[in-house]
C-alpha cells in the first residue's frame, strides 16, 4: 500500500505544522488507508482555524453546478468556507490570521475537473497574502504517464480549464501546483508532501488505497477514464449519463437509434473500447423522466483507449446521423475543449485523425515542460 502526503507529514513531518493557525482545504476525499478523515488527524498537531470546500461541498454530495453556502463544521465547530457559491477564490478576510493553507483532495486527472482550478485560486490568495501553501499530495487515479487531449487555449480559461495543460496531464495535483507556481510566477511559500511508494503506471485500484468518490457522479475509477472524453458530452444536447447509475459511460438521447450507433462506432474497431446499446431514464438533468437510447462505453484496455477520440468519434457518428437533431451547448463546449476549433472540426465533418493529430506537436512540448515538475 502507497503512503500519502496526509500519513508522511502526520508521520515525518508533523513539526512544519506545529501551532501553525491553517485553513484547510478539503472534502470528503481527505482521509487516510483506515478512512478517517484529516480534519481529526491533524487536529491533534495544528489549529485548524478554517476549512475550504471546492465544488459538490465538504461533504460531496451537492451535484454538478450546485451553488454551496457557506457553513460550520459541527464536529470541530470550524466555519467552512465554500469556494464554490458566490465566490470561486478566497478572499483576504477568509485567510486572515491563518499561517498556512493546506490542500487534501482526491483529484481524478481531468482538466476541467474543477479541484485543480480551486487549488490554483487558492495558491493565487495565498501569494497575495504571504501565507504558506502546502498540497498533501494523492495520486492521479488514471496513472501518471499517459497524456492525452489538446492544450487549453488562453483565451479560453476558465473555472473548468484554469491552465494551458492537456485533458489528460498525468500529474498529481502536487505536481500541478508546482508546475501552476512556475508557469505562472506565484511568489510563493510552496511545500509539496509527497507520496511513497506510488509509481507513473499505478492506477487507483493498484494502490491498496480504499475509493472515496470525489463527487456525486464519480462513483469508480472506471467513470474517471471514460470521463476524459465523455465529460464533453454536458456542452451538447445529449444526456451524459447523469441520473443514472453510470454517468459517463451511458450516451444517449430520446431521438437516437442505439443499434445502428453501436453498429457503427464497434465497426470502427477502436482501441481498447467496445459499445453496447442501451436504454436508459435519467432521474435527473437533462431528459429527466425520459426514455433514452443510445450507447454504453465498456473500456476493455484502460492503457490503449483513448477517451478523448472515443468522444471525437461519437460526436462526429451522431453529427452524421442526426444533423437536425443534434446540437452543440458552444460556448460550454468550447469552455471544455479550451478552443472552439473543435467544435468547428465537427462540424465540418473533420476525420477524427487529423482533429487529433493537430495537437500532438503541443502535447509533445507539453510532455516534455512537465518533466521539470515531476515527482515520481
Amino acid at each position: 500500500m502507497i503512503q500519502l502526503g496526509l500519513n508522511l507529514l502526520l508521520n515525518e513531518k508533523r513539526d512544519i505544522i506545529k501551532q501553525r493557525r491553517v485553513g484547510l482545504i478539503t472534502n470528503q476525499t481527505g482521509v487516510n488507508e483506515n478512512l478517517e478523515r484529516n480534519t481529526d488527524l491533524l487536529s491533534d498537531f495544528c489549529n485548524i482555524s478554517a476549512l475550504f470546500s471546492p465544488e459538490h461541498g465538504f461533504f460531496g454530495s451537492a451535484q454538478d453546478g450546485q451553488k454551496i453556502n457557506s457553513s460550520i463544521d459541527k464536529r470541530h465547530l470550524i466555519p467552512i468556507h465554500s469556494l464554490y457559491g458566490d465566490i470561486r477564490k478566497p478572499t483576504q478576510e477568509m485567510v486572515d490570521g491563518l499561517d498556512m493553507l493546506i490542500y487534501d483532495i482526491q483529484d481524478i486527472g481531468s482538466r476541467f475537473y474543477t479541484y485543480i482550478s480551486t487549488l490554483f485560486l487558492s495558491m493565487e490568495i495565498a501569494s497575495e497574502c504571504g501565507i504558506d501553501f502546502m498540497v498533501l499530495d494523492r495520486p492521479n487515479p488514471i496513472s501518471g504517464i499517459l497524456v492525452e487531449g489538446n492544450i487549453l487555449e488562453p483565451e479560453f480559461q476558465s473555472f473548468i480549464g484554469a491552465h494551458p495543460i492537456p485533458v489528460r496531464h498525468g500529474m498529481t495535483v502536487g505536481e500541478l501546483a508546482q508546475l501552476f507556481k512556475a508557469e505562472t510566477e506565484l511568489d510563493l511559500s510552496l511545500i509539496v508532501v509527497a507520496m511513497e511508494g506510488w509509481n507513473r503506471s499505478m492506477w487507483f485500484d493498484q494502490t491498496g488505497l480504499q475509493w472515496v468518490p470525489p463527487s456525486p457522479n464519480m462513483p469508480t475509477v472506471d467513470t474517471a477514464v471514460t470521463y476524459l472524453g465523455m465529460c464533453l458530452i454536458e456542452g451538447t444536447n445529449l444526456s451524459e449519463g447523469r441520473g443514472t447509475t453510470k454517468p459517463f459511460e451511458w450516451i444517449g438521447a430520446p431521438w437516437i437509434n442505439g443499434y445502428n450507433l453501436v453498429k457503427r462506432l464497434n465497426q470502427l474497431d477502436l482501441e481498447g473500447v467496445l459499445f453496447r446499446q442501451i436504454h436508459f431514464k435519467p432521474e435527473f438533468s437533462k431528459y429527466a423522466k425520459e426514455m433514452c437510447d443510445g450507447v454504453q462505453i465498456h473500456i476493455t484496455d484502460r492503457v490503449s483507449a483513448k477517451p478523448t477520440e472515443i468522444l471525437l468519434h461519437l460526436i462526429s457518428a451522431i453529427i452524421e446521423s442526426y444533423p437536425d437533431q443534434f446540437q452543440f451547448r458552444s460556448r460550454f463546449f468550447n469552455l471544455l475543449t479550451g478552443t472552439d476549433k473543435i467544435q468547428e472540426a465537427l462540424l465540418n465533418n473533420t476525420p477524427v485523425a487529423k482533429i487529433s493529430q493537430s495537437w500532438q506537436h503541443k502535447s509533445e512540448q507539453f510532455q516534455k515542460k512537465r518533466q521539470a515538475y515531476l515527482i515520481y
